[in-house]
This record gives C-alpha cells, sequence and structure tokens, in this order.
C-alpha cells in the first residue's frame, strides 16, 4: 500500500497523539534563536509541530498527502489559508505552513530561512532505495551549519517488514558523514513501548536519536 493509499484508508499506524519524548530531551541541543524557522519533513499531522510552534518557532513542513495537512490544521483548530505556490499547494496558518507536495520537489529557496530540521519519522519511512536520495537532497536544501535531530529504529528487518524500516548506526553514517557532523545521543532497547513490534514477534526494537549539522563542502 502505498503513501497516499494509506491516508485514504486511515492506515496511519506511525502518528502518535503525543509529543515525541526525544523532541523534549534533546531539543536544546538544537540551539535555536528565539523564532527561528524549523523544517519538519514527511510531517504528516504530527502535533511535535505544534510543541515546535508553541515555544516560539515558525514551522515549515512538507507533506505529499492533501488528507493529512488538512487534517493536522481541522483536528488542531488552527484556521489556515491555501494557495498555490511553485508547484505546491501551502497551507498556513501564523506559525505552521506545510507544502502539499512531493518532498523531492524542494528547493533551497523553500528552505532558506530554516536554522534546523526535526525528522521524527521521515527517513525511517522510505525504503533502502529511497534514503539515500533523502540524505542527499536535505544536505542540497538546507542552509549551512542547520543543525538536525534524527529519530531512527533499529530492528531485525527479516523479523517484519517496514515502514518503518530499520536504519542502522552504520547506515546514518553512511549517509550522512560526507555533509554533516553527527553523534548518536541515545540508542537503547524501547520494545516495550512498541506494540506493533512485540505483536509481530520481533525480538527489539532499539530507538536512536542522532544530532547532526551541516558542515562545509
Amino acid at each position: 500500500m502505498d503513501w497516499l493509499a494509506r491516508w485514504q484508508n486511515n492506515k496511519i499506524g506511525w502518528h502518535v497523539d503525543a509529543v515525541n519524548r526525544s523532541l523534549i530531551d534533546y531539543f536544546e541541543l538544537l540551539e535555536l534563536a528565539p523564532g527561528a524557522s524549523v523544517f519538519v519533513p514527511l510531517c504528516g499531522k504530527s502535533l511535535d509541530m505544534i510543541y515546535l510552534s508553541e515555544m516560539g518557532y515558525t514551522v515549515i513542513g512538507v507533506e505529499l498527502s492533501a488528507i493529512g495537512v488538512k487534517q493536522f490544521f481541522v483536528d488542531n483548530s488552527l484556521p489556515y489559508s491555501v494557495n498555490q505556490i511553485n508547484g505546491f499547494v501551502l497551507y498556513e496558518s501564523e506559525r505552521i505552513k506545510i507544502y502539499c507536495g512531493d518532498y523531492f520537489s524542494l528547493g533551497a529557496e523553500h528552505l532558506s530561512s530554516v536554522s534546523a530540521v526535526y525528522d521524527r519519522a521521515s527517513l525511517i519511512a522510505l525504503d533502502l532505495d529511497l534514503r539515500e536520495k533523502y540524505a542527499q537532497h536535505l544536505a542540497a536544501i538546507i542552509p549551512l551549519d542547520a543543525r538536525i535531530l534524527l529519530l531512527t529504529l533499529i530492528y531485525p528487518q527479516h523479523q517484519m517488514s517496514g515502514p518503518p524500516f530499520s536504519v542502522s548506526n552504520s547506515e546514518v553514517e553512511s549517509l550522512f558523514s560526507s555533509a554533516f557532523q553527527y553523534r548518536q545521543l541515545h540508542c537503547f532497547n524501547d520494545i516495550d513501548n512498541e506494540p506493533k513490534f512485540l505483536r509481530a514477534g520481533v525480538d527489539y526494537v532499539e530507538n536512536a536519536a542522532y544530532l547532526l549539522q551541516k558542515g562545509r563542502e
């Protein structure tokens, strides 16, 4: 089932009705100035965007599904405008704007104001062939020195098919080390908080977090 069909059929098991704990724990490491902009790729209708906006930051998201974008604004009672811009449909409220369209069509001009990126479920939503393309495109469109809080999962991929997919520490290094400085913030077995994986009989699920910063070429 593809991404748009999942939204159409409400098969959105990745959506969580709570702010992600790692975002709260590591948010200060992004070292954001007051009013700075944060990019949230493949944002869906994540409540993490509400958290960021309520902290006084501007959120720029991109999401392929119009259903997901509309649900985000309606569910959170946010008035919004809709405009066509550069091949995207732009949904915009006071502190949150979401480009509805293909992430790979975003250019540096869309993200020129961005100081940080928050990736909770973008990289792990993509299969192996797309993850390298995703990382290369992200490096190309965000400003120099922008920081990234990247969250991943690591589990025996042969025991369950994704998404979300397993992305190891060595793959993170391979994908990002050429353009980013990076360090792992944590990595621990969190399977007791992952009922989907428990039901599938997966042996373990490691919750991992990384801080990256785009360096000079």
